[in-house]
């Protein structure tokens, strides 16, 4: 039978599981799996579920929004295949990690074009087929820069913007422009070692473990609800080269769990937090 995704946010209320259920019911489909969480500072309900059986998304739509809190955000079997572009700038491994997933079907979505403010990745991107844009920054002020970034990605419409090493900070009005769209992979277990070259301070600082994160950008530099977060050992003899040449392979793992996640509707917001159902 047909299998569907049922996503709920609202406000939380007594009984509002069992009304939801009563109207699958009432409409043929079963429940397959079910997970909910109640944030109880804010008070806001999440659900996600998988369904099956044949469904009438307006009507499954219209009998939901009679029984739940008006404030709820409903999606009935969101996009399946998502639409990404992908930010770069010289750095090859995450990208790398990304179109060849891509190419080889294991990433469930289409990137749609590269593009990126350095040619470096070029010939490369474009050996998978895949549109590479030149937007450089050079001799550009930022709002220069960034309305020439806005038009190109808008061109696509894309689901979600993946920051593959991208290392430009975006304004918070460009950000606004793709509220929660943004995916980045930061090259630290972030709170520690924001903003540029967290390995050299990880160096200095004598660290014993290093990483990397993936989050959702916002107007505050590294500090985006969080998705993934993963950590290797390192010791004396890693000096900030070795460390840089470790974490890449975190980099790109991180980046590609916490984007499945994303793909397959797993991820809600919550003020400067995710819940995650995984």
């Amino acid at each position: 039978m047909d299998k569907h995704i049922l996503l709920i946010s609202c406000t939380d209320e007594l009984g509002l599981i069992s009304k939801i259920s009563s109207v699958i019911s009432n409409l043929g489909l079963n429940i397959i799996i079910m997970r909910e969480f109640v944030e109880e500072d804010s008070n806001i309900f999440f659900m996600r579920m998988e369904l099956s059986g044949v469904l009438n998304s307006s009507l499954l739509f219209e009998n939901l929004s009679l029984n739940v809190p008006s404030n709820a955000v409903i999606k009935v079997n969101p996009k399946e295949k998502k639409d990404l572009v992908v930010y770069a700038t010289k750095e090859y491994h995450c990208l790398g990690d990304l179109l060849s997933r891509h190419h080889f079907g294991e990433l469930q979505a289409n990137i749609k074009a590269v593009i990126a403010n350095h040619e470096d990745l070029k010939e490369y991107t474009e050996k998978f087929n895949v549109p590479f844009h030149l937007i450089t920054h050079e001799d550009k002020s930022k709002e220069e820069f960034e309305a020439e970034l806005l038009i190109q990605t808008q061109y696509y419409s894309p689901d979600m913007i993946v920051l593959a090493k991208f290392m430009r900070i975006l304004s918070p009005e460009f950000v606004s422009s793709f509220e929660n769209k943004i995916i980045n992979i930061h090259h630290s277990f972030l709170p520690a070692f924001i903003g540029a070259n967290p390995y050299k301070k990880a160096f200095e600082r004598g660290v014993k473990l290093i990483g990397a994160t993936a989050h959702i950008v916002n107007n505050n530099l590294d500090e985006g609800p969080i998705i993934t977060q993963r950590v290797i050992p390192v010791d004396h003899t890693f000096n900030t080269r070795s460390m840089i040449q470790a974490g890449r392979e975190v980099e790109r793992s991180v980046l590609f769990e916490a984007l499945k996640l994303v793909l397959e509707d797993r991820v809600f917001v919550s003020g400067n937090k995710t819940i995650i159902f995984s």
